[in-house]
């Protein structure tokens, strides 16, 4: 027969699974969250540029400055849902380490801990999910702010069409428009 020790001990560990998965998409999280925070940087600078007299000069600086105002609703969005994914993932770590708690602790003492342990494992795993589902909308809407930015570098392919052969462009056109 198995000692129950070890029994406990393998039991506070399970939730250990869970845990290195949130932890992971924090970390991607994280990450995330910055480069939404540097990109509001490089859009700020460069709106600072094109609205100087040097900028309005520049081959499409009114639809570049037009391209950066309409993206920056989108990203103030998708630091929200990043944030509210974190927020998501810090409470999956919190209860599935209270779970892992919570099991120890009814054995140390001797008592059952009843269904509370799963419980708070449910609800440690169900905020993991929510949180990887916000991620989901955020990278969605992380592509159609690229989409935007890479149409606008065709029609400043086009303004300057002479750089390029029509062929070409035809082809970078249907492969940004594609929707995949």
């Amino acid at each position: 027969m198995a000692d129950a020790n070890l029994q406990v001990l393998t039991a506070m560990i399970t939730p250990a699974v869970l845990i290195s998965g949130a932890g992971t998409l924090l970390m991607s999280t994280s990450s995330r969250l910055g480069r939404v925070t540097d990109r509001v940087r490089q859009l700020t600078a460069r709106f600072k540029v094109l609205v100087t007299d040097e900028g309005r000069t520049e081959a499409l600086a009114r639809d570049e400055k037009r391209l950066i105002v309409k993206q920056l609703p989108r990203l103030a969005r998708r630091s929200r849902i990043i944030v509210r994914a974190m927020t998501a993932l810090y409470l999956a770590v919190a209860l599935l380490v209270l779970t892992s708690i919570l099991i120890g602790g009814s054995a140390l003492i001797g008592e059952a801990a009843g269904p509370l342990p799963v419980i708070i494992a449910i609800a440690g795993a169900a905020s993991l999910a929510y949180g990887a589902l916000l991620l989901s909308f955020e990278t969605r809407l992380s592509a159609s702010t690229t989409r935007e930015e890479m149409q606008f570098l065709v029609n400043l392919g086009d303004h300057y069409a002479g750089l390029y052969d029509e062929a070409l462009m035809n082809a970078v056109r249907e492969g940004i428009e594609e929707r995949g």
